[in-house]
């Protein structure tokens, strides 16, 4: 067994976790699967429509819960489309073996959240989503539920990824301000940094645009289609009207921009914590997390901005250019990863500034 450093395990840890068997795959990891600071998950066979979502507690398993809560089974190994505003448990190819001391914790792939594809990750005897402790040996389940747009998912499917870490990894806002001194990590002439570093919206325009509403009543996306879709089958163009600002209709699902630029230097990984009441009545940043890398070039780094999944909660709220919608945690890497974000991969969304999902053409 590999001893653990302090930190976010890299890449390079987390193919030896397979190896050592502290990940377990039903099939052989996929290409580009590992990625620098986290792994892909992806869907086993079979899905389950279920009355509501779930947590097992600590006596109970998912699978049992699944039997009490499921209306019908669904066969992934053919592909099936998820319908919106459904609940579905989904069990994952992948299933772990922890040791004491690493610990992980599950958050939505970008193009998922783009999607407005809410997913949480579950394990047995589960007290909260999208965390596992150490310790814990068994498999994986997600919950998925589209919000806007039907989806085409099917077996090896890739919705939501998993981070390990070890010891506290987080930095502190003394930290984050020495880090930003010497690396620039977000933008702003003065940034705030109180839990992490202050992220704000962007409504100044991106040639003549403000952002992106999403369509109901659409047709459905095929998660594992790249470049297939006409952005305006699916989506309405906000136009820049001067004023700056944005009311956000309760049930609507926006795509917007951060003001800053952000940057995530090789030996860090970030994570954009979600909805916080302090800031206003919405949700921000379904998929919170940022590679090493994100960002960043040879020459130091450029940053690039954070997109932003907004969803109003349960009335209309107005937003300002720069008013602050997230805070950017950042961690430190155990080990810097063997490839960065954006370097050697196949990485959709470096250097974005307002950009939709990798599913749309253009």
């Amino acid at each position: 067994m590999l001893p653990f450093k302090p930190g976010i395990q890299p890449d390079s840890s987390i193919r030896a976790f397979i190896e050592q068997g502290v990940i377990r795959l039903a099939h052989p990891p996929a290409e580009g699967q590992v990625q620098p600071a986290s792994l892909d998950l992806r869907l086993g066979e079979r899905a389950y429509r279920v009355r509501a979502s779930f947590l097992p507690g600590p006596d109970r398993t998912v699978r049992g819960r699944i039997d009490e809560l499921s209306l019908h089974e669904i066969d992934l190994t053919r592909g099936a489309v998820l319908e919106t505003d459904c609940v579905y448990i989904a069990e994952l190819m992948e299933g772990l073996r922890l040791p004491k001391g690493l610990r992980a914790a599950a958050n939505p792939k970008s193009s998922t959240g783009r999607l407005d594809v809410f997913t949480r990750v579950i394990t047995d005897r589960a007290r909260e989503f999208d965390l596992v402790e150490d310790g814990y040996e068994g498999p994986l389940f997600i919950e998925i539920s589209p919000r806007t747009f039907p989806v085409l998912v099917r077996s090896g499917s890739r919705l939501s990824q998993i981070r390990f870490r070890t010891g506290e990894a987080r930095l502190d806002d003394r930290a984050l301000q020495e880090v930003h001194a010497r690396e620039t990590l977000v933008s702003a002439a003065e940034p705030s940094f109180q839990g992490g570093v202050a992220v704000s919206v962007d409504l100044s325009g991106f040639d003549g645009l403000l952002g992106y509403r999403g369509k109901h009543y659409t047709a459905l996306i095929d998660v594992d289609r790249v470049g297939a879709y006409r952005a305006a089958d699916f989506w309405e163009p906000i136009p820049d009207d001067g004023s700056r600002s944005l009311i956000l209709d309760p049930g609507q699902f926006y795509i917007l921009a951060s003001k800053e630029a952000v940057h995530v230097p090789p030996d860090y990984a970030a994570e954009m914590t979600p909805f916080d009441a302090l800031v206003g009545e919405f949700r921000v940043h379904y998929a919170g997390f940022f590679d090493p890398g994100f960002g960043h070039s040879a020459a130091g780094g450029q940053g690039a901005r954070a997109v932003l999944e907004v969803r109003s909660r349960d009335v209309p709220f107005i937003i300002e250019d720069g008013q602050i919608v997230g805070r950017l945690v950042y961690e430190t890497m155990a080990a810097r990863p063997a490839a960065l974000y954006g370097a050697r991969l196949s990485s959709n969304y470096q250097g974005q500034a307002l950009k939709l999902s990798k599913h749309f053409k253009g």
